[in-house]
């Protein structure tokens, strides 16, 4: 039996964060007013001490989720190999960097740290002992183009399983069930005067599942323009879609599922993503023991509609699940 509970990334208010129409504050007052029990934070962004968490941090935060009633739930953690100008960073070196970050999130008060790629299969089984230590459970991001049975991920799942630690698993991004283009790159290609025609074609060489570059090749020779080809990136990259996603490995995961991104990027008046299928993946996790939470998490940031899409989409879970 699942216990969903429906949180917002912080990372959902980029552009009015990032502008100063919003402060931190800001942030986590509207995310409890949406209806968020918990939210997340990703270091890099919010935390002004980053990489450690200050007193001054911490007490802040003490302050906001006591009076706005709202879990400083997962810290999002960031694998930058290029922070030296000199050469890339050594995966021990990632691998120290991700200790640091356990260590801020459990100050925090965290439940949940969200890892990326860039952190190795093999690093991440080293980090178990540390997170088992500091009681935060690390979940590496299957994000577009990835998916539950692409090999990388089944490099990860070895290494979980292996380990056998409660506290390895993944956090899962909803975007990497796309069945549609995204919509927002779509109506901007069209902005830009991409043809429809050419568009059309674009993600029919997607959904036939035509190599890159083949693809790429032939909407070349048909006339493409920027437009046009800068959509095509993304069709293959990370706003892919699939004609059939990988549900069937979403089921085999489950138990090693810690978190969830719940990826939207346009939600029309009834409540219905664009994109991406809610309404085959919900019920997937609802029919599970899945007990965490999904996180609310908009990608359009430049579009100036993150409150209201914002809104809607926790209006849109808790329609799907009956909550």
């Amino acid at each position: 039996m699942s216990n969903i509970k429906l949180g917002i990334s912080l990372y959902s208010f980029t552009d009015e964060y990032a502008k100063g129409t919003f402060t931190l504050e800001d942030c986590v007052r509207t995310a409890a007013e949406f209806g968020a029990e918990g939210f997340e934070v990703v270091g890099t962004q919010m935390l002004s001490s980053y990489p450690y968490a200050s007193e001054k941090v911490l007490d802040e935060f003490k302050t906001m989720t006591n009076s706005y009633g709202i879990e400083f739930f997962s810290y999002g953690a960031s694998a930058d190999r290029g922070v030296r100008s000199d050469r890339d960073l050594t995966e021990e070196e990632i691998l120290q960097s991700a200790i640091i970050d356990l260590k801020t999130a459990n100050k925090l008060g965290c439940k949940v740290m969200r890892a990326q790629q860039l952190l190795s299969p093999v690093a991440l089984g080293k980090l178990a002992p540390y997170a088992e230590n500091y009681g935060i459970k690390v979940g590496v991001e299957i994000h577009n183009p990835e998916t539950p049975t692409s090999p990388l991920m089944q490099q990860y799942l070895e290494v979980i399983e292996k380990t056998g630690s409660d506290y390895l698993g993944f956090v899962v991004d909803f975007g990497t069930f796309a069945t549609r283009p995204n919509k927002p790159h779509w109506d901007e290609a069209l902005a830009n005067g991409a043809p429809l025609e050419l568009l059309e074609k674009a993600a029919k060489l997607r959904y036939d599942g035509v190599p890159r570059e083949e693809a790429r090749q032939i909407l070349l020779d048909a006339g493409a323009n920027e437009a046009v080809m800068m959509a095509f990136q993304g069709m293959y990259g990370f706003v892919t879609f699939y004609n059939e996603p990988d549900f069937e490995g979403l089921k085999k995961i489950m138990p090693n599922v810690i978190h969830f991104h719940g990826k939207f990027h346009y939600l029309d008046e009834n409540l219905e993503e664009a994109s991406i299928p809610y309404q085959d993946i919900l019920p997937i996790i609802q029919d599970s023991d899945f007990d965490g939470y999904i996180m609310s998490e908009y990608e359009d940031h430049l579009s100036g509609r993150a409150l209201q899409m914002t809104k809607r989409h926790i209006q849109m879970e808790k329609k799907l699940l009956g909550i």
